[in-house]
């Protein structure tokens, strides 16, 4: 059976493979394991779900970074999504998580670190604000968040196959994300990097902020670079090699 990974950013991608893709194409990093670059947000996020699907994949992971709504979670933390709710606050019994694999997969990572389980909200843009992320967290009961699971999710959903949610914590619920990725962040939920230098350099203050979150940033690729390194185990294969599509 092969498995399907889904990432969003680089950096998400980074964690699995050194090797580059362009956005919206995959890789096959074994013989049963197959990742795609989607970009950010449900549309992408679909899309490469779907290509999975034509890849011969027949079930599905979310993989990456989240922001912490509960103020249990912190940067790094690692969390498996128990369960789903959209951006209209819609429990859809359909659209979940594989009991089984999520189990399984909670189980074996637990011997490596401590694992996180609950609710994983859906936001169509980037939550910024330590106020935004309380709302949210009243209003769902959400321990975390993100911008791509529930459009994979329904794929999985459409096609009968198990899926799962794999994500750690970048920025903790009390913090707001600095100005500057605020400003540089495109259409796509993306930094463009030269309008996160054109703010810097008009706002040098915000130095300390972006320090912050780059940390943040570097805990969750820790987090999620070592579950990498038994994504065999995850996936129910063995033998990693890497062959480009």
């Amino acid at each position: 059976m092969i498995t399907g990974i889904v990432v969003a950013l680089p950096e998400e991608l980074a964690t699995l493979t050194p090797k580059k893709i362009d956005k919206g194409n995959c890789l096959f990093l074994a013989d049963k394991i197959v990742v795609a670059y989607s970009g950010a947000g449900s549309i992408n996020a679909r899309s490469a779900a779907e290509l999975l699907v034509t890849k011969g994949a027949a079930r599905l992971i979310s993989w990456g970074c989240a922001a912490a709504l509960s103020g249990t979670l912190k940067p790094g933390d690692l969390v498996l999504a128990d369960e789903l709710i959209d951006a209209e606050g819609r429990r859809d019994a359909k659209c979940c998580v594989s009991t089984d694999w999520h189990s399984y997969t909670k189980e074996r990572l637990a011997t490596l670190l401590a694992v996180h389980c609950g609710r994983l909200a859906e936001s169509t843009s980037i939550v910024s604000t330590r106020m935004e992320k309380k709302q949210l967290f009243a209003l769902t009961g959400a321990v975390a968040l993100d911008m791509e699971s529930v459009a994979i999710a329904k794929v999985a959903r459409q096609y009968t196959m198990p899926f799962l949610v794999i994500r750690a914590i970048v920025d903790p619920v009390d913090m707001s994300l600095p100005q500057a990725i605020r400003y540089s962040l495109n259409d796509q939920g993306e930094v463009a990097l030269g309008k996160l230098l054109f703010f810097l350099f008009l706002h040098p203050a915000e130095l300390p902020g972006l320090i912050k979150l780059g940390m943040y940033f570097n805990a969750a690729k820790k987090t999620l670079k070592l579950v990498a390194k038994h994504l065999d185990t995850v996936a129910g294969v063995n033998c990693l090699n890497a062959a480009t599509i």
